[in-house]
Order: structure tokens, then C-alpha cells, then sequence
């Protein structure tokens, strides 16, 4: 885990959504309560706001085990100059939440973010008479419910948003799959210092010729270092030409420098997105 700073504005972590939703409950689990959320509409707030020097650090989501990648926030990774420093998995837990003194029988409405209500599907196949409402949000529309919401309203959101806004929880892990985990890093200006990362992430370019992209990760492969992700983006401008992002498993002053080195020599635009405990 990285050095906790001082002062109001280090602990300071730059969030997309309201407090109270999955982004704040991963910050309570990496960082604990001496940092403070700074919330955001937007994954580009969250990420400007770190990059400006209005927040010190930003936690964000970049994968679901059930959704899969984020796209848009590796593209912002590699367009911002900021680091990764940290990570954290949380464990991803629906919850209906109602006004108090509400009941099942009267809910009417649900409403939460598209990727909440896709994760529980098997619950309005259950109660064919709620209807599901996309909003920007989970912890917004519990918070949204509980300031002016009808008692036939409720919301799928973490149970963090419940304690923090007064609601009723009705149903506690309303997910189709428990093994519902979401991936945060914890971004940064600076680079984490030597010492403590067992995980490296990188993004390079590759030219559009046969076996560039073999001789690329053979770099890795000949030297044993684990792969334990790889995603490929678009470039924009440059049709049928891509990005590669990489977590290499493993010492980053060993095999895993050497097999970056080696990359270099081979490959377009290669970047260091951050080496930090794995």
C-alpha cells in the first residue's frame, strides 16, 4: 500500500459517482478512513482532477469479472501522464434499497446504473412488475431516492450508500453471480517508489506486419514473466493499428526489466504506466 500523506489536500481521492458508491467503498478498503472521496460525474473529472492537482490520488475502476474491461478508462491511462501506485478487488454486493418504512410489496421502480441493473437481471425476472431505471449512478440514485423519492421507488446500490443516506435496505446481494469483483488502480502524479511492486503495467504499439505481435510478448515469454493481463484498444487515426496493455507478474528490476528492454527494441511507443504491489 502506498505512504499515506499529510494534509487535507493529500488525502484527498478523486472518485467517479457519489460517496457511498463502490468507487468509495474500494477507497475504505485500500486506503482506509484518513482519505477522503472526492466525488465526480464523470471518469474524466476523476481523472482531471488528479492530473490538475485538485485531488492527490483518483481510484478507479478499469475491469469487472463479469462485465469485463472498462475501455474508455484504459484509453484515458494512456492519454494522461499519471501512475499507477496501487490496486484493489472489491467484491461487488447489490443491495434493494428503500425509503424507511417501505416494503417489497410496494416497489414499483428500481432505479441504479445500467451495469447494476444488468447484474441483476434474475431479480426482475422474479418481480415482472418493477420497472428498471438507468441512471448515472448507484450511490446517486440512493441518494436521489432518499431526498425526494416515493415510497414505491427503491434503488440497487452498495449497502455503504444506505448507512450514509438513511435508507432501508430490503434485499442484501440481489447479483445474478457472486463472483462479482471489480479491479480499481489508484492513480497518482508521481511514481511509486522502488522497492515494494510486484506488478507492472505497460501500453506499446505495434506495426501491422506478421509476428509483431509474437515477437513483442515472446520478450516476456523467454524469460518466464507472467502475462496476467492483456488488452488490445484502436488506435484513433489509424485504422487496424492498436494498443497493447500489459500486466507483467513479478520483480520489476529483474526478468521483467530486462524483457521491457528488449520490447523497446522492437516495438512502437512503449510506456510505463506504473510498477506497485500486485
Amino acid at each position: 500500500m502506498p505512504e499515506r500523506a499529510t494534509g487535507t489536500t493529500s488525502r484527498t481521492v478523486a472518485i467517479q459517482g457519489e460517496r457511498g458508491s463502490f468507487s468509495h467503498a474500494a477507497v475504505l478498503e485500500l486506503l482506509g478512513t484518513d482519505w477522503m472521496p472526492q466525488p465526480h460525474p464523470t471518469f474524466d473529472g476523476a481523472f482531471q482532477a488528479v492530473a490538475g492537482g485538485k485531488a492527490e490520488r483518483a481510484l478507479i475502476p478499469v475491469e469487472n469479472s463479469l462485465a469485463g474491461s472498462i475501455h474508455e478508462n484504459y484509453d484515458r491511462l494512456s492519454a494522461l501522464p499519471l501512475h499507477i501506485i496501487g490496486e484493489t478487488q472489491l467484491r461487488i454486493r447489490q443491495c434493494l434499497i428503500a425509503r424507511p418504512g417501505s416494503t417489497l410489496a410496494v416497489i414499483r421502480r428500481v432505479a441504479s446504473h445500467p451495469v447494476a441493473l444488468a447484474q441483476c437481471r434474475q431479480f426482475f425476472a422474479e418481480h415482472p412488475g418493477v420497472e428498471a431505471i438507468a441512471t448515472y449512478d448507484t450511490a446517486g440514485s440512493v441518494m436521489d431516492l432518499l431526498r425526494d423519492g416515493p415510497a414505491t421507488q427503491a434503488a440497487i446500490g452498495p449497502a455503504l450508500a444506505a448507512s450514509l443516506y438513511g435508507g432501508q435496505i430490503l434485499l442484501e446481494s440481489i447479483e445474478d453471480d457472486p463472483e462479482n469483483y471489480t479491479r480499481f488502480l489508484l492513480l497518482a502524479r508521481e511514481s511509486l517508489p522502488a522497492g515494494a511492486a510486484s506488478k507492472t503495467s505497460l501500453v506499446f504499439t505495434t506495426g501491422n506486419v506478421p509476428g509483431a505481435l509474437h515477437r513483442e510478448l515472446g520478450a516476456f515469454a523467454s524469460r518466464g514473466a507472467d502475462l496476467a493481463k492483456i488488452e488490445s484498444r484502436p488506435l484513433k487515426g489509424r485504422p487496424w493499428e492498436y494498443s497493447f496493455y500489459l500486466d507483467v507478474l513479478g520483480d520489476p528490476s529483474g526478468a521483467v526489466a530486462e524483457a521491457i528492454e528488449e520490447l523497446r527494441g522492437v516495438a512502437h511507443e512503449v510506456r510505463i504506466l506504473g510498477s506497485y504491489p500486485g
